[in-house]
């Protein structure tokens, strides 16, 4: 994962000439730095996937390092539709799963930042996809935040499993604010 570009890097990610990303950073728009000595500049990834998102380009190949990647299991729609209200689409990619199996699926393609999943499917089968997701080493970075309806008890599991805890009802704005700050830290420390 490279966090420094060349202005040639850039040039490619972009689709344009490196003239073209010379003259961005020389005008200030794209934000770097010069290599003391010389005239090469330099760009950090998180300037280039900003400048990326304020001009309205496609991030191309920087758009899974850029985009948290968000796995509803069991999520009824009011909820997913509240979620989706308020997390921005440009941010976040949101793939949906109504079983383990599909849980199981899902992750393997779409590699998580964070998986939220609802205890109203059954809690045998909750608990079941998040101990499977904690064993796995490809998801032990992975945010597991869990949706408690009324009915169910916080006890009688570990709930060192999961990040968060959310007991329903609660404010769709309120678990979007954490899945954010969540997984922009698991993303600065990644």
């Amino acid at each position: 994962m490279r966090t420094i570009f060349t202005t040639g890097q850039v040039a490619k990610i972009c689709k344009v000439a490196p003239r073209t990303v010379s003259k961005w950073f020389d005008s200030g728009r794209l934000r770097g730095y010069r290599i003391p000595g010389s005239q090469d500049r330099r760009i950090p990834r998180e300037h280039l996937i900003r400048f990326l998102k304020e001009h309205g380009m496609p991030l191309g190949e920087l758009e899974d390092e850029a985009m948290g990647k968000l796995l509803l299991v069991g999520v009824d729609s009011t909820v997913r539709g509240g979620l989706e209200g308020v997390l921005p689409i440009e941010d976040f990619k949101v793939e949906l799963a109504a079983s383990g199996f599909e849980a199981g699926i899902q992750a393997e393609s779409l590699h998580p930042d964070c998986v939220v999943v609802d205890f109203a499917m059954g809690r045998n089968e909750a608990l079941m996809i998040a101990q499977n997701l904690r064993k796995n080493t490809d998801y032990t970075d992975t945010v597991l935040i869990a949706l408690l309806s009324d009915e169910d008890t916080a006890s009688g599991f570990d709930r060192t499993i999961f990040n968060e805890t959310f007991r329903k009802p609660f404010d769709a704005a309120l678990l979007a604010e954490r899945i954010r700050t969540l997984v922009s830290r698991r993303k600065t420390l990644a």
